[in-house]
């Protein structure tokens, strides 16, 4: 059996959040991201490449995975960020192949922006 394209990679994410609006309107402006409403409590969000959802059933639980995003302009995406409403959690590092920093959302989930250099 061959494997499909997909298979065993990262195909979805889905983020508990306490205010869908908020949440979508932080990713929206931070990112670009498109967004399709499935009602009052589920809203998926696709970045023109991953999809994922933001949910209200349930708690929100900052931590878990390191959801870490690309970006060619690392200074922008940082400034795009925080125009949103992120706070920056580690500022800009190196690291072997790039420089990253860590950010959270307004509920409190911590994610990462790097780009290579």
């Amino acid at each position: 059996m061959t494997r499909s394209e997909n298979d065993r990679r990262i195909d979805y994410l889905e983020f508990v959040v306490a205010d869908l609006a908020r949440a979508r309107a932080f990713y929206e402006a931070a990112f670009g991201w498109t967004m399709t409403d499935y009602g009052p409590q589920y809203c998926a969000f696709a970045d023109g490449r991953l999809e994922g959802g933001f949910t209200t059933q349930g708690t929100p639980r900052p931590g878990g995975p390191l959801v870490i995003l690309y970006a060619d302009d690392l200074a922008a995406t940082q400034a795009s960020i925080e125009a949103a409403g992120g706070r920056i959690v580690q500022p800009t590092f190196d690291f072997p192949g790039g420089r990253r920093f860590h950010f959270a959302d307004p509920d409190g989930y911590e994610l990462a922006v790097w780009t290579k250099g």
